[in-house]
């Protein structure tokens, strides 16, 4: 991911009903949800959510596809390990350790 694409996802997310929506999704799984289960689960009414949707597939956060008559929503996994994968390169210079438990543990501690 190139400094561009992770800024427009970052963007995406930069929004406290998109965060939920995408929090969401990712807690779902692979196999995603439909919208009217997302709108239930966060309490917003339908153009809302539909405009953070909008938002969210068209920056590969998530896709969406149709189910019968519904309309499944999913996190792309890709796009999320990429974006972290950006986010955490070449942390501190690989001196920052690793979070275990809550606490940072430097390299070589041991638990």
């Amino acid at each position: 991911m190139d400094q561009e694409a992770a800024a427009n996802c970052l963007e995406a997310l930069g929004s406290p009903h998109r965060l939920a929506v995408y929090r969401l999704l990712v807690q779902s799984g692979p196999e995603g949800i439909p919208v009217g289960r997302i709108q239930e689960a966060l309490d917003i009414p339908a153009s809302t959510l539909s405009h953070h949707l909008s938002k969210l597939v068209n920056r590969g956060l998530v896709e969406q596809t149709r189910a019968s008559r519904n309309l499944i929503c999913c996190c792309n996994f890709e796009v999320m390990q990429s974006l972290l994968s950006y986010l955490t390169e070449n942390c501190c210079g690989g001196k920052c350790g690793t979070v275990v438990g809550g606490e940072r543990q430097s390299e070589g501690a041991t638990s």
